[in-house]
């Protein structure tokens, strides 16, 4: 199976239909299971996805019976402004009447990443009582160097298949960070990618080929057992072949 690649005009139409396509997995899981669980991404794309999702289709999303959790998280308080729960609490979570018991962000309080890491797993590992958790959607960005989540080439991190969390030092600014891993992020019934901007064009083009090496790309390390990732980019990143 070939890469599902969307492609729009710019960020405003990638995020209304990346938005309308949620609504319906969130929607949809509700309805057969009785509760949805998304992993959020932090970066610039995602931010007019969230502000959709907390306007437009706030109403149509049975909040109360969705559960949130970050993908990542840089080392920094939850009111700095690196920090992808604030990009997330100002664009969605402060407009949506998603309970605060079902909000699940990495916390940054401890004395080190590690800890924050195994207290995170800690909490994942209470919400899903299984041998690895299941997301029921993921949203994930993209770098222009092929990275994702806080999982960066050649990372020592993209070979770890014990832990659920991991701390990352990493020169990206802040440099300590904390990061599901590849097989948890893999194990997602659905992932949606996001990408925007032509400096992510050439390592999008590695990895939708289907060979590039996840230890140079870490997206390519992303591998559904079932279906494929969705890929929403707007033209100025998107390679030829894709469909709008």
């Amino acid at each position: 199976m070939g890469p599902d690649v969307r492609v729009f005009p710019d960020v405003s139409e990638l995020s209304l239909h990346a938005a309308e396509a949620a609504v319906a997995i969130i929607r949809n899981t509700v309805e057969a299971t009785g509760t949805c669980s998304l992993a959020l991404s932090g970066g610039s794309t995602p931010r007019e996805l969230y502000s959709l999702l907390a306007s437009r289709f706030r109403d149509q999303i049975p909040w109360a019976h969705v559960h949130i959790f970050w993908g990542d998280e840089r080392y920094v308080p939850p009111d700095d402004s690196r920090s992808n729960y604030r990009m997330a609490r100002e664009t969605l979570l402060d407009h949506v009447p998603c309970p605060a018991a079902n909000v699940h962000p990495m916390r940054t309080h401890f004395p080190t990443p590690d800890a924050a890491a195994r207290d995170y797993e800690s909490t994942l590992r209470s919400h899903f009582p299984t041998a690895w958790p299941r997301f029921d959607l993921t949203f994930l960005g993209f770098g222009p160097e092929g990275h994702t989540a806080s999982l960066f080439p050649r990372s020592p991190a993209l070979g770890e298949d014990t832990r659920w969390v991991l701390p990352i030092t990493d020169p990206p600014a802040p440099p300590m960070r904390l990061t599901l891993t590849l097989p948890v992020l893999s194990r997602s019934v659905h992932v949606f990618f996001l990408v925007s901007g032509s400096s992510k064009a050439p390592a999008l083009r590695e990895v939708l080929g289907g060979t590039a090496d996840p230890n140079v790309y870490p997206a390519a390390g992303i591998r559904l057992a079932q279906g494929t990732p969705i890929w929403w980019v707007d033209r100025e990143s998107a390679p030829t072949g894709g469909r709008c």
